[in-house]
């Protein structure tokens, strides 16, 4: 982040105790216009949307790893949806949408049609006659996927449904506003969330992938990580535990970035890259926080008495 951008998610946020332009200096491992290494001439090509008011760079831990593994990660933020956006020409931006968010009737499902927009933009600037990126000839347009954390985990599937291009998405810890319509999804699409909310018959915000889950036709995976709170799918959880913050999270940043990290790269290789992936059938001993969760299989055992649909 630029110092500007630093100070307003950190302020917006009523976080003190810390530099403000702290994560302006926070070390990664990502280097500026850096040659692309491997003999891939066509590189599969993932987009990420962060959370509402979050920036892209919080999703950088997982861009990293993606990127290392020989994938084109191209990560948005979405104008004035975010704390602060900051411009090549100094221009800040700032979360204007916040503002108008409980005035406007139909907030989130418009929120979420405006993303899909963004993505369908930012796949035109990439794969288009005119790229607008130096290095867009490294991407295989046939091979194009989407993630999103939260609010961008629910625009996935709007985008999916709105851009036929994207080949398949994921949901970290995001309610979704809108249904999937009833003639339903059939590409690959994987739930990644907390426990504690997204259980299958917990209520609450999991209801959502309840209603959405039977509209999944394709291939499709719900799974939930215990000790897990709704940034320990992005970089905050790893950055408040360096910064010595408690947000209540019962598993350290560093190994909730290791878990995200790992399913969501399985998922991409096994449907961008046509590996199969162990890791997406069944518990992993590498990864005992993990449990996959079979919303129909439950609704079955409780009307024949015999209780749990997941392991």
């Amino acid at each position: 982040m630029t110092p500007a951008e630093s100070e307003l998610q950190l302020t917006s946020r009523g976080i003190t105790g810390v530099p403000p332009g702290v994560l302006s200096t926070t070390r990664t491992n990502a280097v500026s216009d850096a040659t692309p290494a491997g003999r891939e001439s066509a590189l599969p090509l993932v987009v990420l949307s962060p959370g509402f008011t979050n920036s892209r760079s919080v999703l950088t831990g997982l861009a990293e790893d993606l990127a290392s593994h020989g994938y084109v990660v191209a990560g948005i933020d979405h104008t004035y949806e975010s704390f602060a956006t900051a411009f090549p020409d100094g221009r800040v931006t700032t979360c204007l949408a916040r503002e108008t968010r409980r005035s406007s009737e139909g907030f989130w499902e418009k929120l979420m049609a405006g993303r899909a927009a963004d993505v369908s933009f930012v796949l035109n600037e990439l794969t288009g006659a005119h790229p607008a990126w130096p290095g867009a000839a490294l991407i295989d347009p046939s091979r194009i996927a989407m993630a999103g954390h939260s609010i961008g985990g629910a625009a996935a599937i709007a985008a999916l449904l709105a851009d036929s291009r994207i080949r398949a998405g994921i949901d970290m810890d995001g309610t979704i506003p809108t249904p999937i319509p009833d003639h339903g999804l059939s590409r690959p699409f994987l739930f990644l969330g907390k426990q504690s909310n997204y259980t299958p018959g917990s209520g609450g915000a999991v209801t959502t992938w309840e209603r959405d889950w039977p509209r999944l036709t394709g291939w499709k995976r719900w799974l939930v990580v215990a000790g897990a709170i709704h940034a320990s799918f992005t970089d905050l959880a790893l950055l408040a535990d360096q910064a010595g913050i408690d947000v209540g999270a019962g598993l350290p940043g560093a190994r909730s970035l290791d878990i995200t990290r790992a399913y969501v790269r399985a998922f991409f290789d096994q449907h961008l890259r046509s590996e199969p992936q162990a890791l997406l059938d069944q518990p992993s001993p590498r990864y005992p926080e993990v449990t996959f969760c079979f919303p129909e299989a439950e609704r079955l055992a409780g009307l024949l008495g015999a209780g749990g649909g997941s392991f």
